[in-house]
């Protein structure tokens, strides 16, 4: 018996276990996406211009943070290491309460500042912890039938957080905020405990040594990145990734900036962004992710998402906004939605399926490496260029052509690193 289409099937065993990964991810991007409006109005109250001093802070942080990561993951098995990072971070939730809720206890500037580092790093380190957890847990055939399914409850948590910060900072103001994305990352930690107990039961993965610690030093991750063929891949696939990323979110920054003068203005923009970005995540995961990723493999996906990239950045360099119902939409907007959503709906769940064909200790500690200090690493590298680039005169087309070379050649190499990975063959039916 199975559930859901023939090209993505879910057997009835694995219903359980998908629904509470669904429920798990849900989680975790609802309570990012609660408090994601509220940074993203601080960095466009500075500019963009701002940006390599807010991207350099969180890369200190999480370089400093990833050997931790490393020697967590050395010494202590995966039911203790998941649960300790998402307690660790609910625990920093806390903490923010009364910084937001007696303003004489740190300057705005400042709490502005270390809340756009703590946002970034939690982002980064929670949502590669959770993909790591999903990779120990499921095999590489699951993978491609479930790993689509699965990141649609991130979708639904990245829909459901902007929706609940539109309706309650009105209400409630900024600092229950905090208190609404602990209680989330609460219901979190329930779905890893039970997804632990259902893994050693049923779980692909199942044995002894898929339970243990890992082993090793606190800096094998950031070896691993400069000495594994796959590990340098990936850190160059997300390099790129950032480029284009970075590129698209200083060019909306900036607009945002001069468009909406006040932060609640700037608040709702950015949750409206984040609104499409996310309902264009949920189409494509249920219409072509699915269907390419089981029937192709990661390969197909990640083009896809490469060359609607490229087309949408074109379109930046031809005009800045286009009409739609009689309401003009400026198209770096536009080319943040589609490139974002895109990267969210197709190529991140084929890109976190090939991790399921390496050992453990990539999964966990050179991944967690590649997603935090090279993602960061990228960010300072990208919005230094872009400060340095104005200077010398260069404007929105020429950076979205800078953006689009970047896409074409993620797609280029990322299909070819499937392809290397998974076979050339057709992917199996599951």
């Amino acid at each position: 018996m199975t559930h859901a289409t023939p090209a993505g099937r879910v057997h009835s065993r694995e219903v359980p276990a998908v629904a509470i990964s669904f429920a798990y991810f849900f989680c975790v991007l609802a309570a990012y996406y609660v408090m994601r409006p509220v940074r993203e109005q601080l960095a466009a109250a500075v500019g963009s211009t701002q940006l390599p001093w807010f991207f350099g802070a969180t890369f200190v942080a999480t370089l400093l943070l990833t050997p931790l990561f490393a020697w967590l993951a050395a010494r202590f098995p995966r039911r203790v290491l998941v649960p300790l990072v998402n307690l660790f971070f609910i625990a920093c939730l806390l903490g923010f309460v009364p910084l937001f809720g007696n303003q004489g206890l740190l300057s705005p500037r400042a709490l502005g500042i270390l809340f756009f580092v703590w946002v970034s790093v939690f982002n980064l380190f929670v949502v590669s912890v959770f993909w790591s957890f999903m990779s120990d847990i499921w095999d590489e055939r699951q993978a491609r039938r479930l790993f689509p399914i699965i990141g649609l409850g991130g979708t639904a948590g990245a829909i459901a957080g902007p929706a609940l910060t539109r309706s309650l900072v009105g209400v409630i103001g900024v600092a229950p905020l905090l208190v609404v994305s602990a209680l989330l990352l609460g219901l979190a930690l329930l779905c890893v405990a039970w997804l632990g107990h259902w893994s050693r039961l049923h779980g692909a993965r199942r044995t002894v040594a898929d339970e243990a610690a890992i082993g090793g030093g606190m800096f094998d991750g950031l070896r691993q990145v400069f000495g594994h063929p796959f590990m340098r891949s990936m850190a160059l696939l997300m390099l790129l990734g950032d480029a284009i990323g970075t590129v698209n979110y200083a060019l909306v920054t900036d607009y945002s900036g001069a468009t909406y003068h006040d932060a609640v203005s700037r608040t709702r923009f950015a949750a409206n962004i984040d609104l499409a970005t996310n309902i264009l995540q949920v189409v494509v995961q249920l219409t072509l992710t699915r269907w390419m990723l089981v029937r192709y493999g990661a390969a197909a996906p990640i083009a896809t998402w490469a060359g609607a990239t490229v087309l949408v950045l074109v379109l930046v360099m031809l005009t800045p906004a286009i009409g739609l119902g009689g309401i003009m939409l400026p198209t770096v907007a536009i080319a943040l939605i589609v490139s974002r959503g895109l990267s969210y709906g197709m190529q991140s769940p084929a890109r976190e399926s090939l991790f399921t064909f390496v050992p453990r200790s990539l999964r966990y500690k050179g991944k967690n490496a590649v997603d935090t200090a090279v993602w960061r690493f990228g960010d300072v590298v990208v919005a230094s260029s872009m400060n340095l680039l104005r200077s010398v005169g260069m404007a929105t087309g020429g950076f979205a052509a800078l953006g689009a070379v970047a896409a074409a050649a993620s797609g280029w190499i990322g299909f070819r690193l499937a392809r290397r990975v998974e076979g050339p063959g057709p992917a199996p039916g599951g």
